[in-house]
């Protein structure tokens, strides 16, 4: 079979995560890469040999050889790029979000479903071990039918301050809930119908990001369930790992708990130091990422090569953004606010 031809858009850190995957698939061959910076996507394609350099995605499209296109650039900026290579044939997978309105979703939805190419969102929670492992107790009937969830996702001031160039042009709840609500949607195998949240600011701001620091939200799903949520993005950076998350799921039978951000099966200190080794979102073992967040990506090659269906629809995705805009909404009038789907 020949090798499937993939683009990258985005040549910032999780492109590169990108590159790193499909160069080791034996099923895929990347043959263009597009960033707005070319000098960065000069410099990500010299390092995988990447034949084709592109500042513009519509350029891309027009003179590359492309089968799937993978979009890794700020939230914001997922629509039009997505609608512009699902109108170019194109299969797709999009970073989270799908989109951040309700314009880019519905666009993004409609021009996948009329030019029949399929598409990811890259929501990786569902790769995740201890997710997974709650999940399959949950199904199997053990927990009973969940009742209540709870899903704290936060993560520290650097991920704001230094990470994202863009933070301010973007929202926690796009960078962090988006994860939060899929996961929730997922263990309650059920669609939120209406949100109530708050939302705190101030600390960021002083620090020059001009965003929300933290959203407090209750869900209400449509057969009853309900789970509060927490998002924010100001952990101290002497939190032991980037995210701070705990999880809980409550049935009619049962519960599982997690606490995978102060997990003690792997403790490091050195001089400088002390510190818990990731050993399960994304890391290199004898040269090769492993971890649930790299394993999404390879999901979606295997499915496109398959036929099979991948574990995040669209239809997934594009509720788990608009869930995210109704919370938005009710954040900033203060009044709970019906999901419209």
């Amino acid at each position: 079979m020949p090798k499937l031809k993939f683009a990258i858009v985005g040549a910032g850190v999780w492109g590169e995560t990108h590159a790193y995957l499909y160069q080791e698939h034996p099923q895929v061959e990347v043959t263009a890469i597009c960033d707005l910076n070319i000098t960065r996507a000069r410099k990500l394609a010299s390092k995988f040999t990447i034949p084709h350099v592109f500042s513009d995605h519509r350029e891309m499209l027009r003179k590359a050889e492309i089968d799937a296109v993978a979009i890794v650039t700020p939230d914001f900026a997922h629509g039009k790029i997505g609608v512009d290579c699902a109108n170019a044939g194109k299969h797709l997978l999009v970073e989270k979000p799908l989109a951040t309105t309700r314009q880019d979703v519905e666009a993004m939805v409609e021009a996948a479903e009329r030019n029949k190419v399929r598409v990811m969102v890259d929501l990786h929670n569902r790769w995740s071990p201890p997710f997974a492992v709650a999940k399959q107790s949950l199904d199997s009937g053990a927990l009973g039918d969940p009742v209540s969830g709870y899903f704290r996702l936060n993560d520290i001031k650097w991920v704001a301050t230094d990470m994202l160039p863009w933070a301010a042009e973007s929202s926690i709840l796009w960078f962090l809930g988006s994860h939060s609500v899929d996961t929730l949607r997922w263990f309650f195998s059920d669609e939120v119908e209406q949100v109530y949240s708050v939302s705190s600011s101030g600390v960021l701001r002083k620090l020059g990001v001009d965003t929300e620091d933290i959203y407090q939200t209750i869900l209400e799903f449509k057969n009853g369930g309900i789970a509060t949520m927490e998002n924010g993005w100001i952990t101290p950076d002497t939190h032991p790992n980037v995210n701070d998350l705990k999880f809980n799921i409550t049935g009619t039978k049962g519960m599982i708990n997690l606490d995978l951000s102060n997990s003690q099966m792997i403790e490091r200190f050195t001089q400088e130091k002390s510190d818990r080794p990731d050993v399960l979102v994304q890391h290199f073992v004898h040269g090769k990422p492993k971890g649930f967040a790299y394993e999404s990506i390879r999901h979606f090659v295997d499915c496109l090569v398959s036929g099979e269906e991948f574990l995040v629809s669209i239809d997934d995705a594009a509720n788990t953004s608009l869930v995210i805009l109704a919370i938005l909404e009710s954040a900033a009038t203060g009044k709970p606010v019906k999901v419209q789907y």
